[in-house]
């Protein structure tokens, strides 16, 4: 069975991989969570994928997480679309 990907937006800068998981994990089994890092500085940039072992978790997650207060920021749950060409392409450091 697929693994879905889910984009999460507007988590708190604060927040930590082993925290997504907790809350993603109440409705489901989590493959994976990665935050999004600001390449320079490291700190994040306020969302991440969560890969959810199943396409039912991944709706169920997305149902009773969207729009849901995440440690004092309304989360954006939805299915990840597909990278575009060219991006992701590691960038030279100058």
């Amino acid at each position: 069975m697929p693994s879905t990907r889910l984009f999460v937006g507007n988590i708190p800068y604060s927040a930590t991989e082993a925290e997504l998981h907790d809350v993603f994990a109440r409705h489901g089994s989590v493959q994976s969570v990665r935050i999004i890092t600001d390449f320079d500085t490291g700190r994040s940039k306020g969302y991440a994928f969560v890969e959810m072992a199943a396409p039912e978790e991944a709706e169920r997650a997305i149902r009773e997480l969207n729009n849901t207060n995440v440690s004092g920021r309304t989360i954006v749950v939805n299915e990840a679309r597909p990278r575009a060409q060219g991006h992701g392409a590691p960038r030279a450091r100058t």
